[in-house]
């Protein structure tokens, strides 16, 4: 029951589902150019920093498949196509992630031009595989900490909607509810573009797993009521000393859950970690439009916005990090490899 957020089509165009409809319509998208595949992760029809860093990969190969007569032309062309699409998203680390192996596998290529767009599909697929596996680890990972009856808070979305796979932050939840243990998800609302009402409940309810919406101001008193088990969120870049970017309002459900004794776990793959990274202070924050924080209710005209769609959570805050290498301490981090275990 869980969604297919991303595909292939039978001609190698990329399939997504349009998140933006959701939960109302389930419209999927067929886009067979590198700027349809740009416009969709800018606007958020495709989103999640691992499914970002997939759908940039294929989005990628439609420009060696036509671009020119010559290889060289082709190389070039997806060249300037992986410019553009990570340009879409600065926070999310998995996209230039993503989007290096692509230019890797360009210089790699050699030979008639016609082999560069069949390169270049199987490498955006094993980036898909890798991730699918990725999620299945991190779900065993996390597992040991959803005991049966246990609830879970989320904040924004990193279940199957941002992954190639089962999720990060809900891979845990999905592999307890999977082996029949009780499990309950409370899901903060994440505004100002709803993707925990809209997106995290949408999926949870679908895969049968009981989840409740709350409204962001309402975590720290949910928290303080006793019956969370745990916190457990995804993540779009972690530095190299741990500190953790994700959807801003994750740094206040932190600190609640620190002040409450909620342990606050951070769930994501190895291509989320960062070592270039120094610290939190060094992750470019991106700025949202105005209309996104308007157009949830009445607002004042006049009055300015400002609407980051991150904050940065500091890694002292952070119990651990449920990851493909298993569940690690703020001092294991150093040992990760930068790059994932390729699928088996």
């Amino acid at each position: 029951m869980l969604p297919a957020p991303i595909a292939w089509t039978d001609r190698h165009d990329v399939r997504i589902l349009d998140q933006t409809l959701l939960p109302a319509e389930e419209r999927y998208l067929e886009l067979s150019t590198v700027e349809e595949v740009a416009e969709a992760i800018r606007l958020l029809r495709v989103r999640g920093a691992p499914l970002i860093g997939i759908a940039a990969a294929m989005g990628a190969s439609l420009a060696a498949r036509g671009a020119g007569n010559g290889s060289a032309a082709r190389r070039e062309a997806v060249l300037a196509a992986c410019d553009l699409l990570q340009a879409t998203r600065p926070t999310a680390v998995n996209l230039a992630w993503a989007l290096e192996r692509v230019r890797e596998r360009v210089r790699g290529v050699a030979g008639r031009p016609d082999t560069l767009h069949e390169a270049l599909v199987a490498e955006a697929t094993a980036i898909w595989d890798e991730d699918r596996a990725m999620c299945e680890r991190i779900g065993r990972a996390g597992l040991p900490l959803v005991p049966d009856g246990a609830t879970v808070l989320t904040h924004c979305n990193a279940g199957a909607l941002a992954t190639g796979g089962i999720g990060t932050a809900l891979a845990p939840i999905y592999l307890a509810h999977r082996e029949g243990r009780s499990v309950r998800v409370i899901a903060d609302e994440t505004r100002p573009l709803l993707q925990g009402s809209r997106l995290t409940a949408w999926e949870l309810t679908r895969a049968g797993v009981p989840t409740t919406i709350i409204a962001d101001n309402m975590a720290a008193s949910r928290l303080r009521s006793g019956d969370v088990h745990c916190v457990i969120v995804g993540a779009d870049r972690i530095a190299r000393n741990g500190d953790v970017a994700n959807k801003i309002g994750t740094y206040g459900v932190a600190l609640a859950a620190r002040a409450h004794g909620v342990p606050f776990y951070v769930a994501a793959p190895r291509s989320t970690f960062d070592p270039a990274t120094p610290d939190g202070a060094a992750i470019p924050i991106e700025q949202r439009r105005p209309e996104e924080v308007r157009q949830v209710g009445p607002a004042a005209q006049l009055a300015e916005i400002w609407n980051p769609a991150f904050d940065v959570t500091p890694a002292e805050l952070v119990t651990g990090y449920i990851t493909d290498a298993g569940l690690l301490q703020r001092e294991q981090l150093g040992n990760l490899a930068s790059r994932p275990t390729p699928a088996a």
